[in-house]
């Protein structure tokens, strides 16, 4: 009321329900902030632990400390040296480029430790896993790499390399990186001494060969250097890789070392050398390339590198060029001799015609009825494969297929166009071809020819004959190919072709007429074909598209492979990323 002048209701007067308010409101602040006495915290067993960690991180620096420091009175880096070869650590030095190196799995080994407190050790004694591997860079490019340490226990086994290894060929094929393996032992091969330690023997796993597969094939280069012996699994893990090279001075390969080869075939006192040194493999193809030493090898996994790609679904790295498309190479006109059995060298046509100092030759010590590399065509990555008519008339033999066969995968996996250069009197032929399976290896190289995808322009230089010259250049269609001036072709050559065409006519006239006039009638014959396998006549028919002079071989080449980087490689590369095109390296 107004005016009402009664006093207001002291607390003792207040209704029940905002005393209930009130109470309920003091519960509520007594559980968020309890009014007891705190308690002190029992101290830690290991409070005395330092909070940064510094005791673990210490404990790993000590570690990778050892395990880069080289112990010259340890007896396996005593031999390591005295044998002329890097310690393992050398090797990766030399071969990254510097400050490049990430080790992955830098402590793994075998550590003795000694308890300093109740919770507290350090390691006294450690011998690191015998591999060494990580992240590194070649020329700039990233890669994983594996390199073995033959101066612990000669590179077999231990606990940690065979996981190390493995994890290492998945992280290649995860992060679409190039492997580089450098193999100086067994690289993974067994010991007998393993029974002792494990208690059992077991049944041999090849646990990571899976991964190796799938990097070939993925084109997903991978590169290994024979750096010392390789032995059992580390010898299969560098003849599996895309491209191999061995060190003269200290490189040697085999499935089992001379003491077991001695107790299983009774040859005794063989040398790593004898057994499979680079005479023995580097000329029958197990190994691709020869290297005077290890830095040569390393030069040579460099070199490889940088013609190919990370990973077949990207194009192949191109390079700044200085060299004209246009240059003109005069010689290249005379470089075929006129008289039709005198031999040239092939190789000067192929540096002539790429980019200058660019070939890089894979396989020169076997297979020598063909060449094959990389080169470049302003500055693009070409692959090339050659006959060699200095060597067996140029007649294509089994080794010579088989190296044209891998080369052929080769280029197919990472993207690379070939441009070959023709003359090919045929397949090999005589007893000794017949015993080294020519036909068979003739075939299967026929076989890659049609199955690879690969773009391919020819330039015939000069003999195709028969089916190996059918195959190498029908294997397209449309075919991409130029002759040159001094071109000869045919079912079979005229030295031989005219004595199994005409063979009845000649023995009559021989039986007739005596030999000079057999003689006279082949002379007669001879002269004819000639004037008829003048190549203008071919082009006359378009059995050749075109005829043109060599001086001008570059340009056609440049121009060729530049619409191919420009217009044929980025929708193959689009395919193989859609899982539409999937070549195979094995």
């Amino acid at each position: 009321m107004a005016g009402d002048k009664s006093p207001r209701p002291t607390p003792k007067d207040a209704s029940p329900s905002s005393t209930t308010a009130t109470d309920r409101l003091a519960q509520v602040s007594a559980h968020i902030t309890p009014n007891t006495p705190k308690r002190r915290r029992r101290k830690a067993a290991d409070s005395d632990l330092p909070a940064d960690y510094s005791d673990i991180l210490g404990q790993i620096s000590t570690l990778q400390k050892l395990a880069a420091t080289p112990d010259p009175k340890n007896r396996g880096y005593v031999r390591q040296k005295q044998a002329g070869k890097l310690w393992v650590r050398e090797k990766v030095e030399q071969l990254l480029d510097p400050g490049s190196f990430q080790e992955v799995g830098s402590v793994s080994g075998t550590v003795r430790w000694k308890q300093t407190g109740p919770s507290k050790e350090e390691p006294i004694d450690y011998v690191p896993s015998n591999n060494v591997q990580g992240f590194g860079r070649l020329r700039g490019r990233k890669i994983v790499f594996t390199a073995d340490d033959f101066s612990i226990r000669a590179g077999h086994a231990d606990g940690a390399l065979m996981e190390k290894t493995i994890y290492m060929e998945k992280l290649a094929i995860a992060l679409k990186l190039p492997i580089v393996k450098l193999v100086d032992g067994s690289s993974g091969g067994g010991s007998v001494t393993t029974i002792r330690s494990t208690g059992f023997s077991y049944v041999p796993p090849l646990p990571s060969f899976s991964q190796v597969v799938q990097q070939l094939n993925l084109g997903i280069p991978n590169l290994g250097a024979v750096v010392g012996p390789a032995i059992g699994l580390g010898a299969a893990r560098v003849v599996a890789c895309h491209f191999s090279v061995m060190a003269a001075d200290i490189g040697s390969l085999f499935n089992a070392g001379p003491s077991v080869v001695a107790n299983a075939t009774f040859e005794e006192g063989l040398s790593f050398t004898d057994l499979g040194g680079p005479a023995m493999h580097c000329t029958n193809g197990t190994i691709d390339n020869l290297a005077p030493d290890e830095a040569g090898c390393f030069e040579q996994l460099r070199t490889v590198l940088s013609y190919l790609p990370d990973v077949g679904t990207k194009m192949p790295p191109t390079v700044d060029c200085s060299d004209p498309i246009d240059r003109v190479s005069s010689n290249l006109r005379t470089i075929i001799p006129r008289a039709k059995n005198r031999m040239y060298n092939p190789r000067l046509i192929i540096t002539e015609v790429v980019d200058r100092g660019s070939f890089f030759e894979i396989g020169a010590l076997w297979g020598t009825t063909a060449i094959v590399g990389l080169a470049r065509l302003s500055g693009q990555p070409v692959g090339v494969v050659s006959l060699n008519c200095e060597v067996n008339a140029g007649a294509l033999d089994a080794l010579g297929s088989q190296k044209i066969t891998r080369m052929l995968k080769f280029l197919d996996v990472f993207n690379i166009p070939l441009l070959q250069f023709v003359d090919i009197p045929g397949y090999a032929i005589g007893t000794v071809a017949e015993r080294t399976a020519t036909m068979r290896h003739g075939v299967t190289l026929g076989a890659t020819y049609y199955a690879t995808t690969m773009p391919i322009f020819s330039v015939i230089v000069k003999r195709v004959y028969g089916v190996a010259g059918g195959i190498m250049l029908d294997c397209r269609d449309p075919r991409m190919r130029v002759a040159w001036p001094s071109g000869l072709w045919g079912s079979l050559p005229l030295e031989g072709g005219i004595e199994v065409g005409h063979s009845f006519e000649l023995k009559e006239i021989e039986r007739k007429e005596g030999k000079e006039g057999r003689g006279q009638r082949y002379k007669e014959l001879e002269d004819e074909y000639k004037r008829l396998m003048n190549p203008v006549r071919t082009a006359n028919a378009f059995g050749v598209e075109e005829i043109i002079d060599p001086a001008h071989t570059r340009r056609v080449c440049c121009e060729w492979v530049e619409h191919v980087y420009e217009s044929l490689l980025p929708q193959r590369v689009m395919e193989r990323v859609a899982g539409k095109l999937n070549p195979m390296f094995t």
